[in-house]
């Protein structure tokens, strides 16, 4: 229904509401509804397909150019090669190399009569008068003293022989190791002077709960034979090794 219908329908309704001031019935009202939301459907209608038309102008001018601006190109057209026969020369003829002929030389021939040989002389030595020696003296230097032992401790190598142990005491085990039931063994670096006496003693791997303590105390009375040297006794640089042990 148009606008100019919707008036016209209208119209009678509006009249006799000017002319009469009653109060419109629910017919009346509802067709006065009906008419403002048909117009306001209308200007909603009338303005979307305004802003379409809008859009897709814009958008015509924008692609436009795109779809009649590439112009296609003929493809490339295929090239062509042209293969040329090549032609070699043929060889030229070998040439047969002449080998020349060896020449011959001529050998003479010795005369089957040699001359005779010359003899050989073989001179013969002259005497030489050598003199008779009744008695040649002849001088033995003699031996040279062998050096004097060193004063400190050496260690134990080459003619230097090895201490002879003489006496040697248990150590005492400590009761608290006793208890701890620790075995093992303790080595210790010794010095054994000239009289087979310890005087210094170095422990080189020990035992804990005093067990150390104990080898060093039992190795310093230990006797010795001395090392010697040249059969003279030197002090020398000994390593012991105390062991302990549980029955």
């Amino acid at each position: 229904m148009s606008d100019e219908n919707l008036e016209q329908a209208a119209s009678p309704a509006e009249k006799s509401a000017k002319d009469e001031p009653t109060v419109p019935t629910s017919a009346e009202q509802g067709l006065l509804t009906y008419v403002e939301e048909t117009r306001e459907d209308n200007k909603t209608f009338r303005y979307s397909f305004g802003v379409a038309v809008l859009f897709h102008a814009i958008l015509l001018i924008v692609k436009l150019p795109d779809l009649y601006g590439d112009v296609v190109a003929p493809p490339p057209k295929p090239k062509v090669f042209v293969v040329q026969q090549v032609r070699f020369k043929p060889p030229p003829p070998e040439v047969e190399q002449q080998i020349p002929k060896p020449k011959s030389k001529k050998v003479p021939i010795p005369d089957p009569t040699p001359n005779e040989p010359e003899p050989i002389r073989i001179d013969e030595p002259e005497e030489i008068d050598i003199p008779e020696v009744d008695d040649l003296d002849i001088f033995v230097p003699p031996k040279a003293p062998p050096p004097p032992p060193p004063d400190g401790p050496i260690h134990v190598t080459g003619d230097v022989t090895h201490p002879e142990k003489i006496s040697a005491p248990q150590p005492q085990y400590t009761e608290i190791a006793r208890k701890a039931r620790i075995q093992g063994s303790v080595i210790l670096q010794t010095t054994i002077d000239k009289n087979g006496d310890i005087t210094d003693v170095k422990v080189l791997k020990g035992l804990h709960m005093g067990l150390s303590e104990a080898a060093v105390a039992a190795v310093r009375q230990w006797k010795f034979k001395p090392a010697t040297l040249n059969g003279r006794p030197v002090a020398v640089y000994y390593n012991l090794t105390v062991n302990f042990t549980l029955q």
